[in-house]
């Protein structure tokens, strides 16, 4: 009894298929993967439809800088005049919006007590100012 062998015949594997299987598995692997994005409060923030224009005689600039050296319109003064020098200006005009402007390295100490400062004057009308990122 004589075997015989087949010429040509071999082990091989099928790669006529193997790029739906790869596109499979990409599609698995979208659909199944979960994005985390960052976790926070739900909240909702206002928008700005437009601004408005406030006459500079209705606006009490404060400036505090890096060094904690404190600035009502170009006046530069101490924490305790804060009080005073707000009052009076309210006393003179009742709508009087206080803009409060501090650099990002300016002590907290300063401008929390400037802060405290303005509530003691009853300056109900704060605008708290920021300069814009730039990207």
């Amino acid at each position: 009894m004589e075997l015989r062998r087949k010429a040509g015949t071999g082990a091989r594997i099928p790669t006529s298929s193997m790029a739906d299987i790869a596109f499979l598995l990409i599609v698995f692997f979208m659909v199944t993967t979960i994005f985390k994005l960052e976790q926070g409060l739900a909240i909702t923030l206002p928008r700005s439809t437009a601004g408005e224009k406030i006459p500079k005689e209705k606006v009490a600039h404060i400036w505090i800088d890096q060094t904690g050296m404190i600035s009502i319109d170009d006046l530069v003064v101490g924490v305790p005049d804060i009080e005073p020098l707000v009052l009076a200006k309210i006393r003179e005009n009742p709508g009087l919006i206080v803009s409060f402007n501090t650099d990002e390295r300016a002590p907290y100490r300063v401008v929390n007590e400037a802060m405290e400062r303005l509530k003691l004057a009853h300056a109900l009308r704060v605008s708290f100012t920021t300069v814009p990122v730039e990207q």
